[in-house]
């Protein structure tokens, strides 16, 4: 039964039972307002987050550069060498000849080449500051 039919029974039930046209016709609105209700609240709790999820993939997917490391759905971890239209050419491991063509699609998580190792900089000069600060203290406690 579709849902008009539905609406169609609960008027013509109200109707039958001696109740007044006004208290069958907000029956009717009520019963529109819940479905209404929960089908905004579907939307919003299932449907907009899945797609919001999916652009993101889909952005993620087409900033694609020769260069950027890469997991592919597989669990593969790679290398970006070349960018065609739907096909990536990743190097897969130490071996220089392992290179496979994949559709686009595969690629689950990128991480930028310039990203790791910005990180590993920063590491590398926080680091330095430590020591040198150390080295302060060190004169600073020979000197007393």
């Amino acid at each position: 039964m579709n849902f008009v039919g539905l609406l169609l029974n609960a008027a013509a039930a109200a109707g039958q039972d001696g109740q007044t046209g006004q208290a069958g016709s907000s029956s009717i609105i009520m019963m529109v307002i819940f479905w209404a209700i929960l089908i905004a609240g579907l939307y919003f709790l299932m449907i907009k987050p899945q797609k919001k999820q999916a652009k993101q993939q889909e952005d993620m997917q087409n900033s694609l550069e020769p260069g950027d490391s890469i997991m592919t759905t597989s669990g593969f971890y790679g290398t970006v060498l070349d960018v065609e239209e739907d096909t990536v050419i990743v190097e897969f491991g130490n071996n220089k000849n392992c290179r496979i063509p994949m559709h686009r699609k595969a690629i689950a998580e990128v991480e930028k080449a310039g990203t790791a190792v910005a990180g590993k900089e920063k590491e590398e000069e926080s680091s330095d500051s430590d020591k040198k600060k150390k080295d302060k203290k060190e004169k600073k406690e020979k000197d007393a």
